[in-house]
């Protein structure tokens, strides 16, 4: 998705708040890099991540928005002023977008996007480097793959530039330069070969999603979530009524980019009977999030997580696993479990900062610990979880 940042945007709901909490979620290949989902071309915060367990600092909305005034009153940036300040705060999350990019990444949370499918991520040494590539869009058909390093784009070097700037570029953002049909020049590197292709970009839906269903009732169904974008929790919900309901279930969850956690919400619905999903804190006010009545509750369930599951999708993790309504396989998680929210700044961008952070039920910070798993498992997890299945009453 073509945005950035974790932001919150409080509504009511049944039973509380219901958070819009939208996941600039950093799509890393471990716990230890920052990526963000380019795919829709996606963005990054343009610096590394910080390992999980390192400390959260946040940025003063006052003195971003004092920055930002006062650099228009001077007749300068006041977006550039305003990322300086979050900058110099040492604040990972919190972002400065322009009015154009905010307003592209809520449409992308529609699921409907403007791109060539790529998802990008920053490596050592400031390189901009492929994470993953739509199967469907013109960066496969032009033989891009996941590794790949993204040298330029439309001839402006890549290296040591924020993620979220390289996107823009992609995605042709400002100057008119951009929209479906048109043409963008990728300077690309693998190994010791070099070259460049020009893609055209194409208009696309997102398939954050993916269910897997074995022939008759032989086997678990899996369902890979991606993100959590519009739609995605009934989505789930319907996976969920379609299997086989003593085959069980695998939830995977590796390499989830977060996104909307009223999403996230949706999908522990689907398994939960009512009850707790996460507490949260705006500015020291706690609030909670509720799961609807009426879930699943029976339906053997194993969860698969990695370093790459972010911000809601541990949420969804950990409040499957506090409940004890699922066992979780895998590695430990990222640990982004800070909110963020956005506000206007004058010159019409908008400054995304950390106001909080967010609960499992069990009351267990996530921000810098994430959700341990109950049985660790690398490369074979997936069979590791059919295991735990086929023990748990569910099909091997």
């Amino acid at each position: 998705m073509s945005g950035t940042s974790l932001f919150v945007r409080p509504r009511r709901s049944r039973r509380g708040a219901a958070l819009t909490l939208v996941v600039a979620s950093v799509l890393a290949t471990g716990a230890a890099t920052g990526s963000w989902h380019a795919g829709r071309e996606g963005r990054s915060h343009g610096k590394p991540a910080a390992a999980p367990g390192s400390g959260s600092r946040t940025a003063d909305r006052e003195a971003v928005e004092g920055a930002a005034a006062q650099a228009m009153a001077d007749g300068k940036s006041g977006a550039q002023a305003a990322a300086d300040v979050v900058s110099r705060s040492g604040d990972r999350w919190s972002t400065i977008y322009t009015a154009g990019e905010f307003e592209d990444f809520q449409r992308q949370l529609d699921g409907d996007y403007v791109g060539v499918g790529l998802w990008l991520r920053q490596a050592a040494g400031g390189r901009i480097v492929v994470s993953r590539v739509r199967p469907d869009g013109p960066a496969a058909r032009a033989g891009i793959t996941t590794g790949d390093r993204l040298r330029a784009v439309g001839g402006r070097p890549s290296r040591g530039r924020p993620v979220t700037e390289v996107v823009a570029r992609l995605r042709g953002d400002g100057g008119g330069s951009g929209g479906e049909g048109t043409p963008v020049a990728l300077d690309l590197q693998r190994g010791a070969r070099q070259w460049s292709v020009t893609l055209h970009r194409v208009r696309l839906r997102s398939d954050d999603v993916r269910t897997d269903r074995p022939a008759g009732a032989a086997g678990p169904t899996r369902i890979k979530v991606a993100a959590f974008t519009k739609g995605t929790g009934a989505q789930i919900r319907d996976a969920v009524r379609a299997a086989a309901p003593h085959a069980g279930l695998l939830l995977d969850l590796r390499g989830n980019t977060g996104g909307l956690v009223a999403e996230a919400v949706s999908a522990a619905s689907a398994f939960l009977d009512g009850g707790l999903v996460a507490t949260y804190d705006v500015h020291g006010s706690q609030r909670v999030l509720y799961a609807d009545g009426g879930g699943d509750t029976r339906i053997p369930l194993v969860v698969l997580v990695d370093g790459g599951t972010m911000s809601a999708a541990e949420m969804l993790a950990g409040a499957l696993q506090d409940r004890g309504r699922a066992v979780v396989v895998g590695t430990p998680t990222f640990g982004k479990g800070s909110v963020q929210m956005p506000s206007a700044l004058p010159d019409g961008s908008v400054a995304e900062l950390t106001v909080g952070h967010y609960r499992t039920p069990a009351g267990r910070a996530v921000d810098g610990r994430g959700i341990t798993p109950d049985l660790a498992a690398g490369d074979g997890a997936v069979q590791r979880a059919r295991t735990v299945l086929s023990g748990l009453g569910g099909g091997a």
